[in-house]
């Protein structure tokens, strides 16, 4: 009888626990990145650098050997320390590697000398976020790339059907809460992921393919969020206990009442072991258009490595202010800006581009 990997005792870890490395795709779709696409490969360049000189792996996949010239040409050239890169040839479309790769699952087991923990990599249908035609290369990375990792793959299922969901969608704190938006997962006319899956349905996948017990639903995502309603540019966990959700001061700014409506809801909301949450307003840059479309532009949208937080910065007056805000949640880690103007661009940031595998 199939078991699911909650009854096998997995579950998946915080963010903020050891990664054995953080995975990348290096850019290759050009129209991510509408007249952008050659300054987008230095930024790659200083966000592996930063992963790499703390000592962290980077795993970069890469769509053949051009490709991988390319991205060591970029990495040797801003000092990157090339002992910790990893370079993986698998073909890609866009490789938003926190959206396409699997979710990573733990689970702590008895052996002969003692406790030892046991990782698997649940695979849910990555499907261009119910949104474009060119997705297969990406929902087939996990299964190609897992024969050179070693990975334990197993297909997240509900009853028989496979489950879609994208890493970006849900925000967990460790200890089995998940936070997740209405918007992303529950509308049932724009950008369906699981056409026919409900409430009770979502959440019990949640539960059965992560190791969940306590659903957090907010609303809406905020503007301009092409993947409609990813929880990671909105609400994120620092801590177990503690959450940021980013805030709008303009009352005629088009996230303005989504994002008050959130933080009510956040409000009357419980952990895992029934205590209320901790929350911290994280602000938001002015917006960011390009072409007369509002970009997604978020301070929440930060990636959590062994060493360092690295957080998104616009050339914004509130660049600082989150910074701040996330240094003293962080004490442990170094805080560094990343910016992210041309990034942006491509209608994602650093969490969405990036993709830990738990130690």
């Amino acid at each position: 009888m199939h078991q699911t990997p909650a009854q096998q005792g997995f579950s998946m870890p915080a963010e903020w626990e050891r990664h054995k490395a953080t995975w990348l795709g290096w850019p290759l779709n050009s129209e991510d990145w509408p007249g952008k696409f050659v300054p987008i490969r230095w930024v790659y360049g200083e966000i592996v650098r930063t992963i790499t000189r703390g000592g962290e792996l980077a795993r970069i996949v890469v769509d053949n050997e051009r490709h991988e010239e390319q991205a060591r040409l970029v990495l040797a050239k801003v000092g990157a320390d090339m002992d910790n890169v990893e370079f993986f040839q698998c073909r890609m479309n866009r490789g938003w590697m926190r959206d396409c790769l699997p979710a990573f699952v733990k689970r702590t087991v008895a052996s002969a000398s003692g406790l030892v923990s046991e990782h698997a990599a649940v695979k849910f249908t990555f499907n261009g976020w119910a949104k474009y035609d060119n997705w297969q290369f990406d929902n087939a990375l996990a299964n190609r790339i897992s024969p050179l990792t070693g990975w334990h793959i197993m297909e997240a299922t509900f009853g028989k059907r496979q489950v879609a969901l994208e890493g970006g969608g849900i925000d967990v704190n460790g200890l089995g809460t998940l936070l997740t938006t209405e918007e992303c997962y529950l509308d049932p006319h724009v950008q369906v992921r699981n056409p026919g899956m409900g409430k009770a349905e979502m959440e019990q996948a949640l539960k059965d393919n992560l190791g969940v017990s306590n659903i957090l639903w907010l609303g809406k995502g905020i503007a301009g969020d092409d993947t409609h309603g990813h929880v990671d540019d909105l609400c994120r966990f620092v801590n177990p206990t503690t959450v940021v959700l980013v805030q709008e001061d303009n009352p005629y700014d088009a996230n303005y009442r989504v994002l008050e409506e959130n933080r009510e809801r956040l409000e009357g909301m419980h952990l895992e072991n029934g205590s209320k949450i901790d929350m911290v307003p994280l602000p938001m840059p002015s917006p960011v258009v390009f072409d007369g479309m509002r970009l997604p532009a978020s301070y929440a949208n930060f990636y959590i490595c062994n060493h360092a937080v690295l957080v998104p910065t616009f050339n914004d007056a509130n660049d600082r202010k989150a910074l701040g805000i996330l240094s003293e949640l962080f004490p442990d880690r170094t805080v560094i800006g990343i910016h992210a103007v041309d990034l942006v661009w491509g209608l994602g940031t650093l969490h969405c581009l990036t993709h830990e595998e738990p130690a």
